[in-house]
């Protein structure tokens, strides 16, 4: 269910369209100077940090979809599953609070056991 009516949901899909294409420079074109995220290994501040966080992510993804989108004037809420080269799927909600036309802060969830399994199995050879 996806629901574009919303000025934060509008900025929040363009972001997600570029990055899941693999279009980072287009992406943060969507990202304020200033971002803040919270994700599960703690916070990044600054779209320099945010860019190194998300670009090797991205460079590994092979698609991602789409489960569920909302908004209102500010803010954002999505739900989708990325696949990766590294995992097949893995259960991501991201909320955005967008200023400006610009994401201003993000909080990311995601089901980290999948990656722990395929990183375990690596190290262990299997």
């Amino acid at each position: 269910m996806t629901q574009t009516s919303s000025p934060a949901l509008t900025v929040a899909m363009a972001y997600y369209e570029a990055w899941t294409a693999r279009d980072m420079d287009r992406a943060m074109t969507y990202v304020a100077d200033d971002i803040v995220c919270d994700a599960p290994a703690g916070r990044i501040e600054g779209a320099g940090r945010y860019r190194a966080f998300l670009a090797p992510f991205a460079q590994m993804l092979t698609g991602s979809d789409l489960i569920a989108a909302f908004g209102d004037e500010q803010t954002s809420l999505m739900m989708y599953d990325p696949h990766t080269t590294l995992v097949q799927s893995a259960p991501t909600g991201e909320w955005f609070r967008i200023e400006d036309g610009k994401i201003v802060q993000s909080r990311l969830v995601f089901d980290r056991t999948p990656f722990d399994a395929a990183r375990r199995a690596a190290a262990s050879g299997g």
